[in-house]
């Protein structure tokens, strides 16, 4: 796939084993939706979250004995930890000494610029960087005042500012995120922000609602700004398992071109030309697929009009006939067979490429 998307080249930090900016590769990460308490709950969430392709995963750390349980999750995982802290800066502080990778945490909900220091000297002395997170619900009441409500530009100042109290602490790993609900306002408040600042950004849309719902917000809010070049990793906010949130950010990423990772497969829409069971072979082999690490392309076509020759850049396909299916290869008809034998088929080809 051709490379038409120049992504903004920001500074480059290390989280954990992984990069984040820079030239690295955009990064799905996910939030536990368990009691950090319950380590046994976390980490089985948390590997159900790896095996899908979480790259960075956020626990919530509300109290000491949250951070404490950091601790025993860090070393059942394989990916990066988040601990997220919100006003308490000593559990901060708890979390970096039980191996957290990154903290998110906003410095100027913390107690004043000498406990800011405390936190960033001893993030800097374990090189952990910190997520600085403006959400609009969480702009300060001075700022909402000045410009009359919440506002991209109010947001971009919030965290803005939060960036500042770290420079001033001589701590300049850091990564920003401004999610807003509304998917507008989001993205002007990321191109805003991008314009003003070369430290990487966690891009996302907050309280995005439910599995389908804020899938497509998602999708439309976070696609628009990597597709402009903005956001170096990216959270889907969805109100269910958060494995859904990886599944679609993998797949937001897949359908930019970003992500080279397993099969892409496109089918088409289905019309009154189709004679086989489109719907149903696609359900049928989607999963199978989903499972294969190949990086090709499959077309799953309901016609001869919409089979060898619209999807001749898929490497492998059927396309519908009368009473049987045909399988072709980069436009070229190689078989002919029942539709009962497609999805075996399909597969066993697939295989031999």
């Amino acid at each position: 796939m051709e490379n038409y998307i120049q992504r903004k080249q920001t500074k480059k930090i290390k989280v954990g084993d992984i990069f984040l900016g820079g030239d690295s590769p955009i990064s799905v990460q996910s939030m536990t939706n368990t009691d950090t308490r319950d380590v046994k709950s976390t980490v089985e969430q948390i590997k159900r979250l790896e095996e899908e392709g979480c790259r960075i995963v956020r626990v919530a750390v509300p109290d000491s004995q949250s951070a404490e349980a950091v601790k025993e999750i860090k070393k059942a995982i394989s990916i990066p930890l988040v601990a997220d802290i919100h006003f308490d800066y000593r559990l901060a502080l708890e979390c970096m000494k039980n191996g957290v990778d990154k903290i998110r945490l906003n410095p100027g909900n913390i107690g004043g610029q000498d406990r800011v220091k405390t936190v960033a000297d001893m993030a800097k002395e374990r090189q952990i960087p910190i997520r600085i997170g403006v959400n609009s619900g969480s702009v300060e009441k001075s700022i909402l005042e000045k410009y009359g409500g919440v506002t991209p530009e109010g947001m971009v100042e919030s965290a803005l500012s939060h960036a500042a109290m770290l420079e001033a602490a001589d701590f300049g790993d850091i990564v920003i995120s401004i999610k807003a609900s509304s998917v507008p306002m989001t993205i002007a408040a990321y191109r805003l922000l991008s314009g003003k600042t070369a430290y990487p950004l966690h891009v996302g849309v907050t309280e995005a609602g439910t599995v389908y719902k804020g899938t497509i917000k998602s999708s439309v809010g976070i696609g628009c700004l990597l597709a402009e070049g903005i956001g170096d990793t990216i959270r889907v906010s969805l109100t269910g398992d958060p494995v859904e949130e990886i599944r679609a950010g993998k797949q937001i990423l897949k359908s930019l071109g970003l992500l080279k990772e397993g099969i892409e497969v496109v089918s088409c829409p289905t019309c009154g030309r189709t004679k086989i069971d489109l719907i149903g072979i696609v359900n049928e082999i989607e999963p199978v697929l989903d499972r294969l690490n190949r990086d090709i392309k499959v077309a799953i076509m309901g016609c001869a009009v919409n089979g060898p020759g619209e999807a001749r850049d898929a490497d492998i396909g059927i396309a519908g006939g009368t009473n049987e299916v045909l399988l072709f290869k980069k436009g070229r008809i190689v078989k002919k067979m029942p539709q009962e034998n497609a999805v075996e088929e399909l597969i066993k080809e697939i295989n031999k490429l």
